[in-house]
Order: structure tokens, then C-alpha cells, then sequence
């Protein structure tokens, strides 16, 4: 034996990949089908996060209930590696996972972080998405109706309103809540 040869082979050193590393995606499901997915993503032992938010409704007949509803209408969040797309995608109910072309965009962990960690913390409801440019209305209050482009967005939006008879506009700072989207900031110039 101790004139023997003895061969070693190195063993290759296994690398973690984007394609196997988790990361969170969001998925686009049917319509009002967001907590029955979550249920098949479970049972399947797919890490999921629906985040759900408390709303007061009153029916037709006066009772009054408390619903938990889907913060993002038709979405639902799974943190898998790439390469595990197909399990999600075979959940009845799975429309498509979202990113560019046939590329799942992953989003930025912190993101979906916060949002469990505070969910509770805060009194989050939908509202519907505005951004720079686009056309919105005034729902409430002395400018109720009045129309105009978002120009800036802080803690609350500030809207530029255009009194087209005189030629001029003022931005007046209005809550999130108290707007209503109209278009996009890509309908701006055929709108005008």
C-alpha cells in the first residue's frame, strides 16, 4: 500500500446561480382568483406573499361587512429561482410571471420586504397608479371636477390646472386620494 499511487480529484466547487438563487417576482393571475392561487402556491410549497388590506363595505340589504381584499388587484408575489417558473406557471389561475420578453424581472427584495414588514403598521389601500405627466381629475372639494397633468409627486401630488379661456395654469398640491386618473402622461398631446 504505501507504494501505491493514490490519485485525488478535486472536487468542483458548486456555485449559486441567478437561476437557482430565490428571488421575488410578481405574478399576474385571473381577476379575483389572487387568494385561491396563493392556496395552490402553498400546497405546492411555493413561497408566496399576498398582501391583503381591510376595507368596510355595506350591502344592499344594510348589513355591514369587513372584507380583506388584494392590495394589488390580480397580482400575487413569489420569491423562486428561475429555473422553478413552470411550477408556477402550471397553478390554474397563473396568467404569466411579469418581466421583458420571456425574461422574468425579479424585484428589488427590500421592496417586498418593507411591504410585509409595515403592511400592518399602516393603513394601506389601493389606489390607482399616477405618475409624472399623466391627466387627472380633482374628486373632491372647492376644485371638484377641475382637470389637469401631474407634475410632481411627494407625500402628495401636486396637479397643474389649466383655465384654457385665459390662457394660463396653477399647480395646486391635491392627496393621492382625493384624484382620479384620466390617461397617461402619453395621451397628453393628443388629449390637448
Amino acid at each position: 500500500m504505501a507504494g501505491e499511487n493514490l490519485t485525488i480529484h478535486k472536487i468542483p466547487q458548486i456555485q449559486v446561480s441567478e437561476i437557482t438563487l430565490p428571488r421575488w417576482f410578481a405574478v399576474y393571475t385571473t381577476p379575483r382568483h389572487e387568494k385561491r392561487i396563493a392556496e395552490h402556491f402553498g400546497q405546492r410549497e411555493i413561497e408566496s406573499y399576498l398582501p391583503l388590506y381591510r376595507t368596510h363595505r355595506r350591502w344592499k340589504d344594510g348589513s355591514n361587512v369587513t372584507l380583506e381584499l388584494p392590495l394589488f388587484q390580480s397580482y400575487i408575489f413569489v420569491r423562486i429561482g428561475q429555473n422553478e417558473r413552470v411550477r408556477v406557471l402550471e397553478v390554474p389561475g397563473v396568467q404569466r410571471i411579469i418581466g421583458s420578453g420571456n425574461r422574468p424581472a425579479p424585484l428589488p427584495d427590500f421592496e417586498i420586504e418593507s411591504l410585509r414588514a409595515d403592511l400592518h403598521k399602516c393603513n394601506f389601500e389601493p389606489h390607482p397608479f399616477l405618475a409624472v405627466g399623466d391627466r387627472a381629475r380633482i374628486k373632491h372639494g372647492a376644485m371638484a371636477g377641475m382637470e389637469g397633468f401631474v407634475v410632481r409627486t411627494n407625500n402628495s401630488l401636486r396637479i397643474v390646472l389649466t383655465l384654457d379661456l385665459i390662457m394660463r395654469s396653477v399647480a395646486v398640491e391635491v392627496e393621492s386620494a382625493n384624484l382620479e386618473f384620466i390617461g397617461p402622461a402619453a395621451q397628453r398631446a393628443t388629449a390637448s
